[in-house]
């Protein structure tokens, strides 16, 4: 189980260092011959995002039904490949086209990671599993923010996609050692469990239930407003800091990398370890974290985008990102104990396709768009409105399905 831990979370990191070093090199692509503007260096991310959301359903129904430690093999080699690509690109198209491949591997990875995981370890577990799991997209991003930054900074933007693609090769032969353990082995005679026959029904049976699930449909809509302010934020911090606030390449790229781990880091682990240790009041834990958290997290991330004091913007960035990503456990962990063992897959790759779909695809393209037409720091202020959304919907969540118990108790 610590094996299969380790290795899952080591590829999660891969995963969002190759998928974020393309924000630390937004400015030098615009003064590249490539002329890259602040709309095209969006649609690249929401590029990325449509591949990513159309194949994940692909690759949730292949993960429900055959090996899924092959199926990440795969996707880990083809993302890297892809990562690679993109330092051989000679305009914008071919980087678009590289950039789209990346979401084809990750697909195959994002959509059978989870469940695979959950079978590893037993739901009371599955919070402080699922915040060291997660717990590397805050530090992979950064990574991807740092080993881009200063490699662009000393080798130009092409060593920053050549390098980050290598590791993978290494990482996809360990995927293919992991054990696949039986679906749903700790989840025998868990409430609303379906009928293991479901898969066999086919993916039009899988999907008419998750649309029935309410809770799982709230989780995944507040998932995409959550994902709508995240995906651009990520995108956007870099040359945000660069462009409004007036600080040079290397170390706005630096800092902000090296805040994004540490808040992460700090933030994943204590909304998991939160989320576990209250369950034992309430089964809505982990949406009563997540929603309050970022609730709180909205009027905080206002402040740090409409401030230009750099002590103040500075703080107000490191509490927003604590709040924001204190909420990544318990989320996911909602997501597949909210679903039968046999449709996990499936139902984290509808979740992908939806919080995408919703999200960070359009937002990356709206937010480089409305900089393009007015500027970049009113564009930002976009993001802290979709993550007062984001907390509204899971405290909503948290309480319907508090009223919803308390119901059928009585």
């Amino acid at each position: 189980m610590r094996r299969g831990l380790a290795v899952l979370t080591l590829v999660n990191l891969l995963n969002y260092l190759d998928r974020y070093v393309l924000a630390a090199l937004g400015e030098s692509l615009t003064r590249s011959p490539l002329h890259i503007t602040d709309t095209q260096f969006g649609e690249l991310a929401s590029g990325f995002i449509v591949v990513y959301m159309l194949a994940a359903p692909v690759f949730g129904t292949l993960g429900d039904t055959r090996s899924r430690t092959r199926l990440i093999a795969l996707g880990i080699f083809l993302w890297s490949l892809a990562t690679a690509l993109g330092g051989l690109a000679w305009g914008f198209a071919s980087l678009l086209v590289a950039r789209a491949l990346v979401g084809v591997g990750e697909a195959a990875y994002g959509t059978i990671a989870p469940g695979l995981l959950a079978d590893y370890y037993p739901r009371s577990h599955r919070g402080r599993v699922f915040a060291i799991f997660f717990a590397a997209i805050p530090i992979g991003s950064a990574l991807g923010y740092v080993v881009g930054g200063q490699l662009d900074v000393h080798f130009g933007w092409r060593s920053a996609f050549l390098v980050a693609g290598v590791p993978g090769l290494a990482l996809a032969a360990l995927a293919l050692r992991l054990h696949d353990p039986p679906r749903g082995v700790h989840d025998a005679g868990a409430p609303g469990e379906a009928s293991p026959r479901m898969v066999t029904r086919g993916a039009r049976a899988a999907y008419a239930a998750l649309i029935r699930n309410r809770p799982y449909v709230l989780t995944v809509l507040g998932y995409a407003a959550y994902t709508f302010a995240l995906g651009a934020m990520a995108v956007f911090l870099p040359k945000f800091l660069i462009r409004v606030r007036g600080l040079p390449e290397g170390p706005a790229t630096f800092w902000s990398g090296i805040s994004l781990a540490a808040t992460g880091f700090v933030g994943t682990f204590a909304g998991g370890w939160i989320g576990d240790r209250l369950l034992r009041l309430t089964r809505q834990a982990h949406l009563w974290v997540s929603g309050i958290a970022t609730l709180v997290a909205a009027p905080v991330a206002l402040l740090a985008l409409a401030s230009g004091t750099p002590v103040v913007y500075w703080s107000a960035i490191a509490v927003a990102e604590i709040l924001l990503f204190s909420s990544t456990g318990p989320i996911n962990s909602v997501i597949v104990n909210a679903v039968a063992p046999e449709i996990r897959a499936t139902a984290v790759a509808v979740s992908i396709f939806t919080i995408h779909v919703l999200g960070d695809v359009p937002s990356p393209t709206v937010v480089g768009a409305v900089s393009d037409a007015s500027s970049l720091a009113r564009a930002v202020l976009l993001l802290p409105v979709a993550v007062l959304v984001s907390g509204a919907i899971w405290t909503y969540a948290a309480w319907r399905g508090e009223v919803t118990e308390r119901a059928a108790v009585a």
